[in-house]
């Protein structure tokens, strides 16, 4: 058996198993098999269950801090990483100790040993060369086996990809949650919003409730039908909730939140700049409520005061101004450039690299306008990205545009950071980095 002695041990063993990570076939049973070999970790806590195409990350970590606060011991699910794998598996916003992720780390390499040991064997319908185990379920897995080692009394579970045959999608939860749907991974959920939310209200269970951020026309009426069919109370957040007074400083944001789940207004504060992020809040705070109805105003009030997480308009420079995000669509990326420009004006240097796949065009014509200067770059080596394919359509929409924005194209991240921090220091211009969590983690690390 593979020797174990820190953290950093099993986060190596879990990295030989990357290039699984997009297996072509997705087979929910093969997590379950994996899950029972381990004596079922997932059962080991109660469960709030998060999807989303965006903003799903900070919702999951707002509920987990609200949840902290209230006095519950909560295991945190999120993903990717900024910094280090240990962010993706948390108690509350904090690690484990050091212990919890060797023990459970032990654990994870033994159900994994069975599994590839035996095979077929485990499975109802065997298909041979389809049951190892990849990247994310083991990842997954390992976060359950955490959290019962770390004696956790309640599990906050974001999603990876979709929802329907997502690792996570084990779990029996208490609540559901889901963020805004956006156009996204269309080659594994589908070309249609409609057909991407019903991918991700896999999630919703029979008899549990959903609480259901703004959707589109189009993705709203999926929800509701599939929430009826299976006798879900869905929870639509513009018709139990309204957030106002939304003031957004570089500081972070205020808000007022009224909600038929609490008793009177709330009057919150986040450490986090962006109206997306009061809106994230609101459904954290409602999430969290209709979990555990008991929970204090006073508890989500301490929560979201003190709740970040990096990469998410993260200010990490003060002079010049340099701010990360991990922005990689239309939608979020009009947020993260709302948000600039109302606290730093137009005129900056941009910093992008997004991988391969994404909606460059849209994006493209959302930035634009807002940066005098702009640098592609490739966003770290984690996935597939083309520069210069990236660059070539940012050049075609700058000439349709009619703007004079100055476009570069810097393949080696570093040294396009350099080059950006050059520009920003010289011209006293603000930067963005965006584009994508890993371009972001990329800066955070050059930076810091």
């Amino acid at each position: 058996m593979e020797q174990v002695s820190s953290a950093a041990d099993v986060f190596a063993w879990l990295s030989r198993f990357i290039a699984g990570q997009f297996i072509t076939s997705l087979r929910l049973d093969r997590m379950e098999v994996l899950a029972r070999l381990a004596g079922n970790p997932e059962r080991s806590a109660p469960v709030i269950h998060i999807a989303g195409s965006k903003g799903k990350g900070s919702v999951t970590g707002m509920i987990a801090a609200i949840l902290q606060a209230q006095g519950f011991r909560p295991a945190r699910y999120t993903s990717p990483h900024v910094t280090e794998y240990r962010e993706r598996i948390t108690l509350g916003n904090d690690f484990f100790e050091e212990s919890v992720y060797i023990d459970a780390g032990k654990e994870l390499i033994a159900a994994e040993e069975a599994l590839r040991k035996n095979g077929n064997a485990y499975f109802d319908h065997p298909a041979p060369d389809d049951t190892a185990a990849g990247f994310f379920e083991l990842l997954t897995l390992y976060f359950f086996l955490c959290a019962r080692r770390g004696n956790c009394d309640v599990m906050v579970v974001e999603t990876g990809l979709g929802g329907r045959l997502d690792a996570t999608n084990i779990v029996d939860p208490l609540v559901s949650a889901i963020t805004l749907i956006e156009l996204e991974h269309t080659e594994f959920l589908g070309d249609t919003l409609a057909a991407i939310a019903r991918e991700k209200a896999g999630i919703i269970k029979p008899g549990r409730p959903l609480v259901l951020a703004e959707q589109s026309a189009e993705a709203l009426a999926v929800f509701k039908t599939i929430g009826a069919s299976r006798n879900a109370p869905v929870y639509y957040l513009p018709e139990i909730a309204d957030i106002r007074h939304i003031q957004v400083a570089p500081e972070g944001t205020s808000f007022t939140l009224t909600s038929k789940a609490f008793s009177h207004p709330l009057n919150l504060t986040l450490p986090m700049a962006g109206e997306i992020q009061a809106n994230n809040a609101g459904l954290a705070a409602v999430a969290a409520k209709t979990a555990f109805p008991a929970l204090t105003e006073q508890a989500a009030q301490e929560g979201l005061r003190g709740f970040t997480l990096p990469a998410r308009f993260e200010r990490i420079l003060d002079a010049p101004v340099l701010i990360v995000d991990g922005a990689h669509t239309p939608r979020s990326m009009s947020a993260c450039v709302e948000t600039f420009t109302r606290l730093y004006g137009t005129g900056g240097v941009l910093l992008f690299g997004c991988a391969l796949g994404k909606d460059v065009q849209a994006m493209a014509e959302i930035l634009i306008p807002v940066f005098s200067r702009i640098i592609i770059t490739t966003p770290g080596t984690y996935k597939i990205s083309v520069p210069q394919g990236v660059y070539d359509m940012f050049v075609q929409a700058v000439s349709a545009s009619g703007t004079s924005a100055e476009v570069l194209c810097i393949p080696e991240t570093s040294a396009a950071i350099a080059q950006a921090l050059a520009l920003g220091r010289e011209q006293g211009l603000p930067l963005l980095g965006t584009g994508s969590f890993y371009l972001a983690a990329e800066i955070r690390n050059a930076v810091k």
